[in-house]
């Protein structure tokens, strides 16, 4: 009898990211990279997080469809038959209002110097984590989409960003600007499990070359000052954090 498979397929990690696009019309996703694997393990799990993909293997096919339709993000491998990604990228970008996160190889920095160059808003490397790569997505959303995420709520925390203000049960709660942050992360993800590196990437930058146990100091922060029942932000053992609500 054949052992079971637990390997991680995109319906498995998409099930377990609830609510993860803004409301209104489903944002539009084009994925471009000529693998296979990749473009259909996107697709799937990417419309089962709330999203509507278009899939392209190379960089004529990714042209004619922007052509043909608006999206609002492209995903873009850098390592593309006939015309590149940077070329690619170029030639997406031109006056377009349009988000664009590549997808690059772990020795790729001069790959990622030049998409970044030609217009890239961001880049993920290969291998990359599923719920990662939704994270970058929506943050790029909320860049070009800003008025639409003004206000985040969950469960008795409300913020609103457009007053920098946080309140729970209609009380409002003065935080660093750290601490704002990182709760404004927390409400953008409720429900899903954020990692120390996602946390970091996110809330202190890609260049935070510190300490990771600076996130277990904020976060006991915030716990004092917005879940001292600690019932909402919840430690998720060898793994980071999440907020249930």
């Amino acid at each position: 009898m054949s052992p079971p498979d637990n390997r991680p397929t995109a319906e498995r990690v998409a099930a377990g990211l609830p609510g993860l696009h803004r409301p209104g019309p489903a944002p539009k996703l084009l994925v471009v990279d000529d693998e296979p694997a990749i473009t259909s393990f996107l697709r799937m799990g990417l419309a089962r997080a709330g999203y509507e993909v278009t899939v392209a293997s190379e960089g004529t096919e990714a042209l004619a469809a922007a052509g043909r339709e608006r999206f609002d993000l492209v995903i873009l491998d850098v390592m593309l038959p006939g015309m590149d990604g940077v070329q690619l990228c170029r030639r997406l970008r031109g006056n377009r209002d349009l988000a664009i996160l590549m997808l690059t190889a772990a020795d790729a920095v001069p790959q990622r110097v030049a998409g970044l160059e030609a217009g890239a808003d961001d880049y993920l490397v290969k291998p990359f984590d599923f719920t990662e790569l939704v994270a970058r997505v929506r943050a790029l959303l909320r860049r070009s989409h800003p008025d639409q995420a003004a206000v985040l709520s969950a469960g008795p925390y409300c913020l609103d960003d457009r007053a920098a203000q946080v309140t729970r049960d209609g009380s409002p709660v003065e935080l660093s600007r750290r601490e704002y942050d990182l709760f404004k992360l927390f409400l953008r993800h409720p429900g899903q499990v954020l990692t120390r590196d996602v946390i970091l990437d996110q809330v202190w930058g890609y260049g935070f070359f510190g300490d990771a146990n600076v996130v277990d100091v904020y976060v006991r922060y915030l716990r004092n000052k917005l879940d001292p029942e600690r019932r909402h932000i919840r430690t998720v053992r060898g793994l980071g954090y999440k907020l249930v609500v």
